[in-house]
């Protein structure tokens, strides 16, 4: 599994102008000297939220160009503000006054439909059949030992020496034991994934979150707004690529198992996982 932000230029734009604003500092100022204040150095900060220093360095200078676009920008402003100690939430605020306002949700364009896994078909329950068969001849038995032995004595005699032809009915064996009864299928799909495939499923119990998902030929199998309470499953014969805009917002399933790591939320997550994970890849 590998976790990182995508690939960029290592310098940070020499083009871009931060906007300056008279009345308050700006967003790289006011981190730039929280982080200092704390006495933390970029790579801690880099190691600690998992944000390139490139990237880091560049939002420190009010370039906002290295993060990969808006969405990106607000999730890293808002990491980096949680691991200097500052409310995020001005900062948001100011970054949507300063680039065009609160962030619009993507449209989701999928090339094609995920692949589904179907469960397998139910299998018929021959346990209750053969219960039913066994009380049933219980049944016919009992009624002939009871009943309907005159009747079979007055007809032999009226009938003379002429030899009965029907046979008793065979008693059931009661050291047969009923056949155990077999599980039936998972009706859950992560459960019947396939060893040969890499299936992941994502949802969102705890709040919605926008969400990328693509294939090992990098064609996208989902890009858009995942709300809360929704669920997408992604599957591909050898990797599924992932971007999370919140991630303290997501569970993942990956090949039928959860994966535990503890996402912050409003943390942007890019993963990768493979048909070995979670255990390799």
């Amino acid at each position: 599994m590998s976790i990182g932000n995508s690939p960029e230029d290592d310098r940070p734009s020499e083009d871009h102008v931060s906007p300056q604003d008279d009345a308050r500092p700006s967003i790289g100022r006011v981190l730039q000297q929280a982080r200092v204040d704390a006495g933390l150095s970029v790579d801690e900060i880099s190691q600690s939220t998992r944000v390139r220093i490139p990237i880091v360095q560049a939002i420190e200078l009010d370039d906002f160009s290295r993060c990969g676009g808006d969405v990106y920008a607000r999730g890293h402003i808002r990491t980096l503000a949680r691991a200097v100690g500052v409310d995020p939430e001005p900062l948001l605020e100011q970054y949507g006054a300063e680039h065009g306002g609160p962030v619009a949700p993507t449209p989701a364009t999928p090339l094609f439909e995920t692949e589904r896994i179907r469960s397998e078909p139910r299998r018929p329950n021959w346990t209750a059949a053969m219960v039913a068969a066994i009380v049933a001849v219980i049944a016919f038995v009992g009624y002939t030992a009871v009943g309907g032995g005159d009747d079979g004595d007055s007809q032999q005699a009226a009938e003379g020496s002429t030899p009965s032809t029907s046979k008793p009915a065979p008693k059931p064996s009661h050291s047969e034991k009923p056949a155990e009864p077999k599980p039936d299928p998972s009706d859950s799909a992560i459960a019947a994934a396939p060893q040969d495939k890499v299936t992941v499923k994502i949802s969102a119990p705890d709040g919605r979150s926008w969400i990328s998902a693509k294939d090992h030929n990098g064609r996208i199998l989902f890009d858009g707004l995942l709300e809360q309470g929704q669920s997408k499953t992604f599957q591909d014969s050898q990797k599924v690529d992932l971007v999370l805009g919140d991630a303290g917002a997501i569970q993942l399933f990956v090949n039928g198992k959860q994966i535990e790591d503890e996402f912050q939320p409003g943390q942007v997550e890019r993963l990768t996982y493979t048909k070995g994970d979670p255990e390799v890849g």
